[in-house]
């Protein structure tokens, strides 16, 4: 067992360490070194309860920050082999580890030196091995662990975060109202007394009003609002110099800036420049500009509690009015929501307050101004009721009958003006208006299948007019739901087909109607004249398509074949269908056609010689008499004794201007079917060639 002899100051902790073992020794209170240090026992117990003593020396250690030019022992390791020759070592980070030599220890006595002054900040702690080895044996002992901690010194003054700490505080402000933290850090060690932080306010400027206007935590550094009086006009920015002492506010001190600017807080009311406005407005103009209504305010400009916002508060019940901020934000603008009625209000009474985008910071009276709107009378358009109106009528309704009596009213009522009537638009020109009473009636026969009519719907725009200097015009659309009546009957679509005349195959064609669908199909069909016998007809199963087919073998040819359509009625119509028979079989339809032979061709030779013949004598005749006729002069040479005028009216006059085109129309759309309308020139068949014609 050996000895171990540890120098040490103040209440602190060192690891000791001997071989075999380790031990940790804590001094609890302060202790006075009789001549620089001081013996003590220590009574130790092996793992066989064999008592060991163990004698400990403690002798005084330089602080950290102290610069000792001197070599320091502050631990001597000695073995109980007092007689034989021991040689000491160490290693380690700061023996023969970098930092190298900064601990060394003597190779006789065991003593450990620290050769450098230490930075507890830099590194708060050393852990060595230290070796023992008896001269001339070379045995080594088991090494021994040597923990060395650094103790703090406060050698670091507190340092504020930023040398400048920027904030604002509102004007408004209460008492103890939070406005900045001022934080500073201390190197020295943590949590304690060398790094124990407190903070106070050195200086205020201004001192206005009072100079303890704000004070400062001094534990936590929050700085806050200690009194009121605080003006933004008056004074617009505080500057505080704050300092941080460590040691609990006895030690080291470090010094920052605050600066506070003082922001506006709504303490003064916006306040209309008059108190009362009138204004003239037009009725029934909406978005129209009344007027400006200027305010003033004394709070910090373009700022939001220096900002105006407007509203009506009393007078506008039924929305008719706007008031929004004017560009400048000092200036409210009036307008008119919805067009005003000078006969239903001719004066409008409106009270408008003003108030800033944020609240007030203090309770403050509302400004208020009142408005006075007065109503200008205008000529307004008479007003149809309902603007539009919808009738049902069957479109077969007569000629000069009753359709609607289309009114409408003229809202000056204080004019008392009369209302006339006329037709605007009438695409067809089927209606015709009382100018007086506003009767509208057919002045042309009207047809649900026109091109005019949308969806059964036929829509006329009426007007009616006053008889002011500038007369006003109202207008109002007048919808037809004409009923629809069995007047158009079915019509085959498909006009041209073509078929062999052997082992033909039937042909579908497609019957329409222009009536609805409670006049359509099913339909029906029979075979007129001799088509009968050449064909076959019949429905197909929906009785909405007719199956057309030949009854027997037909030379090729063409052949009209007549066909009478009903409706489920019984409205009836014949329609032709134009059929090119050609000289083929099945469903490929071929027709060839060749030189006509024999006679025919003779026939042929000679119409065309006699045609020739007629023609040179025509010409012959002519000729004849070109030579026989005598030219007039064109002017005679006698004085002409009388004019001639020419009566050349243009256009024939005025009667033929005086003309329906509704019936033009209505004629058309009615033409009943024309046999034949499409009916194409018949080419030769079958020309026969005969080749004795050209023996001749």
């Amino acid at each position: 067992m050996g000895k171990i002899f540890v120098t040490y100051l103040n209440k602190k902790e060192v690891v000791l360490s001997t071989f075999p073992f380790s031990l940790f020794l804590q001094v609890k209170r302060p202790i006075t070194l009789h001549e620089g240090h001081l013996d003590f026992l220590i009574d130790i117990r092996d793992s066989q309860g064999h008592k060991h003593t163990l004698p400990v020396r403690l002798l005084h250690q330089s602080h950290e920050s102290e610069v000792n030019n001197i070599v320091t022992a502050f631990v001597q390791i000695r073995l109980p082999q007092d007689k034989l020759k021991i040689f000491y070592s160490i290693t380690g980070p700061g023996a023969d580890q970098p930092s190298t030599n900064l601990f060394t220890m003597d190779r006789d006595s065991g003593s450990l030196f620290v050769t450098k002054q230490l930075d507890r900040e830099e590194q708060a702690k050393y852990t060595f091995k230290a070796y023992a080895v008896a001269a001339g044996s070379g045995d080594a002992k088991e090494p021994v662990n040597i923990i060395t901690n650094v103790i703090d010194q406060n050698d670091n003054k507190p340092i504020f975060v930023e040398d400048i700490f920027l904030g604002e505080v509102a004007e408004a402000s209460p008492k103890n109202f939070d406005v900045i933290q001022v934080v500073a850090k201390d190197l020295d060690e943590e949590n304690s007394y060398n790094s124990d932080l407190r903070y106070s306010i050195l200086s205020q400027e201004p001192k206005l009003p009072s100079n303890n206007l704000f004070v400062i935590n001094p534990v936590t550094g929050f700085i806050r609002v200690n009194a009121g009086g605080l003006d933004r006009e008056k004074y617009p920015k505080y500057t505080l110099e704050v300092q941080a002492a460590d040691m609990g506010g006895n030690g080291l001190t470090g010094v920052a800036k605050v600066i506070l600017t003082v922001t506006d807080s709504n303490d003064n009311a916006p306040a209309f420049t008059q108190s009362s406005y009138q204004a003239l407005v037009a009725e029934n103009k909406a978005d129209v500009q009344i007027m400006k209504m200027m305010v003033t305010d004394g709070d910090e400009p373009h700022s939001p509690a220096w900002n105006a916002k407007f509203k009506i508060i009393s007078g506008d019940p039924e929305g008719l009015f706007s008031v929004k901020t004017g560009p400048n934000k000092q200036e409210g603008i009036l307008s008119t929501a919805k067009g005003l009625d000078f006969e239903k209000n001719n004066k409008h009474t409106l009270l408008v307050a003003v108030e800033n985008e944020v609240p007030f910071a203090l309770p403050l009276p509302t400004a208020t101004a009142t408005v006075v709107v007065k109503v200008e009378d205008v000529n307004e358009a008479p007003i149809f009721d309902p603007l539009e109106k919808l009738v049902s009528k069957r479109e077969d309704l007569a000629v000069d009958s009753d359709v609607v009596q289309y009114t409408a009213s003229d809202p000056d009522t204080a004019c008392n003006q009369n209302v006339t009537y006329r037709i605007i638009r009438d695409p067809a020109g089927w209606l015709e208006v009382d100018k007086t009473t506003g009767l509208i009636k057919v002045k042309n026969a009207m047809d649900r299948e026109s091109t005019f009519v949308k969806d059964d719907k036929y829509t006329a725009l009426i007007g009616a007019y006053d008889n002011d200097v500038v007369p006003a015009t109202g207008t109002g659309t007048l919808v037809i739901q004409l009923e629809d009546v069995n007047d158009n009957a079915p019509i085959i679509e498909e006009r041209t087909i073509r078929v062999c005349n052997k082992e033909s195959t039937p042909h579908l064609l497609s019957v329409t109607d222009k009536d609805g669908p409670g006049y359509g199909s099913p339909y029906s069909v029979s075979l007129q004249g001799t088509s009968k016998s050449k064909w076959t007809a019949r429905m197909n199963d929906s009785k909405t398509g007719i199956i057309l087919n030949l009854a027997t073998e037909l030379d090729s040819g063409q052949y009209t074949v007549v066909l009478s359509v009903s409706d489920r009625q019984g409205l009836e119509q014949d329609s032709t269908v134009q059929a090119t028979v050609c000289d083929c079989t099945g469903a490929e339809v071929q027709c060839i056609y060749c030189v006509a032979t024999g006679t025919d061709l003779h026939l042929i030779l000679r119409i065309l010689g006699g045609f020739l013949l007629l023609l040179m004598l025509v010409f012959l005749l002519l000729l004849i008499e070109r030579r026989g006729v005598k030219k007039e002069p064109v002017m005679r040479d006698t004085a002409v004794s009388h004019n001639v005028v020419y009566y050349n009216e243009e256009g024939g006059g005025g009667d033929d201007q005086d003309y329906d085109l509704g019936v033009l129309h209505h004629g058309l759309d009615n033409r009943p079917e024309v046999f034949h309308n499409d009916y194409q020139p018949r080419p030769f068949e079958c020309l026969h060639f005969n080749p004795s014609i050209l023996n001749l």
